[in-house]
């Protein structure tokens, strides 16, 4: 993994990905977009494949970014909520052109079979 970069920037774009680059971060964005507010495990179990170490990287760097709000209750045992904040929700909305980019994606699973998680339809 890369360092995180806080600019200078030759671009929006470069910008941009400097917040959602990876695989991870995408996807999480995702889950929380389409599932609002969510507990880590939830996430977790959302995301197949991504370790714990990684999540909460992931996580963080969102949280820094000002993209995911994470809200701890202090009670037994404790409970970490995380949903998207403002910054995120436009994120999101910014990234819906790429739609077409996932119907291909879906295309290509079912071409090939290729599904690593099967979800119900």
């Amino acid at each position: 993994m890369g360092e995180k970069r806080s600019g200078p920037y030759f671009c929006g774009i470069d910008a941009a990905m400097d917040v959602v680059g990876g695989k991870w971060k995408a996807l999480i964005l995702w889950e929380l977009e389409n599932h609002g507010v969510r507990r880590f495990g939830e996430l977790r179990r959302g995301l197949p494949g991504v370790s714990e170490k990684m999540l909460i990287q992931q996580l963080r760097e969102l949280e820094e970014d000002g993209i995911v709000d994470r809200e701890v209750f202090r009670e037994v045992p404790p409970r970490v909520e995380y949903r998207l904040t403002a910054l995120g929700t436009a994120l999101n909305a910014a990234l819906e052109p790429l739609e077409p980019l996932g119907a291909w994606g879906r295309d290509r699973i079912d071409r090939t079979g290729a599904a690593r998680v099967h979800f119900p339809a």
